[in-house]
């Protein structure tokens, strides 16, 4: 009698990675981690050292119509629980980006979102009138909440100056437009309808902490201009606060930053309502943070059975 074959083993197909790419206001990042406007520049500044496409998308630095120089050095100093910044806007103007920095952005194959901040609804108007032109960007971020300049957050404390430039935007480009809020305000879900009843298809929560270090020993300021923005883990509750504030006042997409430089960080942002996660400080000690932080935000939902990053948004428990 013929001896009898084992039967070849099953295959067992492995199992499916979770799905992270999210959609914000028609534009689908691959991620929800993406790159914070600020401690990147415009990125060409940094591609020795950090490797942008391992963001889901990647936001510039603020730009103005004119180069700005910025503030007196030092314009970041450490501090307990993150970092002082009074950078002033420093950047080299509309047309120096367009002509050296936007070209080398569009080959990185993630979504571009370019920041634009300025003194009058004018030079937004005229910023993003230029930019409507312009081929590979994906959305225009408008920061009404810079602490560090004079007029840095003049549209962004007052609801009714926000819908005035919104308003004013929404005309000016089929774009989405994200708005930067501040925290520096008594209510930010009055200044967060104000943007999104304008015009506004997503909201940014939240911009710096206006903060102030002083050295004993000069009796000085430690920053060269003075006040500045805290960033880092010291800033993270308010900011998970003021996103699930904010997601529940409005109905477009939320993206969360500040202090987040973990996926646990990432995580606690997108329970509470985040459409996505925005890192800035945490690059300058960790350059490799996004790509740990994607990592870690697949492996809790493989774990947690959860097959879309989407199924968690706003799915935080025990909150009223």
């Amino acid at each position: 009698m013929r001896a009898v074959q084992p039967a070849e083993p099953a295959e067992v197909a492995a199992p499916a990675s979770p799905r992270l790419a999210i959609t914000i206001a028609g534009v689908t990042f691959p991620t929800p981690v993406l790159a914070a406007p600020g401690t990147l520049g415009f990125g060409r500044e940094v591609r020795g050292t950090v490797d942008l496409t391992t963001f889901g998308g990647f936001i510039s630095k603020s730009l103005t119509a004119e180069p700005r120089a910025g503030h007196a050095r030092p314009q970041i100093v450490e501090v307990d629980g993150g970092w002082l910044n009074a950078v002033g806007l420093a950047n080299p103007g509309l047309a120096a980006f367009l002509t050296r920095d936007l070209p080398y952005l569009r080959t990185l194959g993630i979504p571009i979102v370019v920041s634009i901040a300025g003194e009058s609804i004018e030079d937004f108007r005229l910023m993003t009138q230029v930019l409507e032109e312009e081929e590979g960007i994906a959305a225009i971020e408008v920061n009404v909440s810079c602490p560090n300049v004079a007029e840095g957050m003049l549209f962004g404390t007052d609801p009714s100056l926000t819908a005035e430039l919104i308003g004013a935007l929404r005309g000016a480009t089929a774009r989405p437009l994200f708005v930067k809020l501040t925290p520096n305000v008594t209510s930010i879900t009055t200044v967060a309808r104000a943007a999104v009843e304008a015009g506004a298809d997503a909201l940014c929560c939240i911009n710096t902490l206006a903060g102030l270090a002083i050295a004993p020993e000069t009796r000085r300021p430690r920053l060269g201009g003075g006040v500045g923005g805290l960033s880092g883990p010291a800033i993270r509750p308010v900011a998970v606060r003021a996103v699930w504030e904010v997601a529940r006042a409005v109905a477009v997409p939320v993206i969360g930053a500040g202090g987040v430089a973990t996926a646990a960080d990432a995580l606690e942002f997108l329970l509470a309502g985040a459409r996505a996660v925005a890192i800035a400080s945490a690059v300058i000690s960790n350059p490799a943070v996004a790509e740990g932080i994607t990592a870690g935000l697949s492996g809790y939902l493989s774990a947690q059975g959860i097959a879309d990053v989407n199924d968690i948004v706003g799915r935080v428990q025990g909150l009223a």
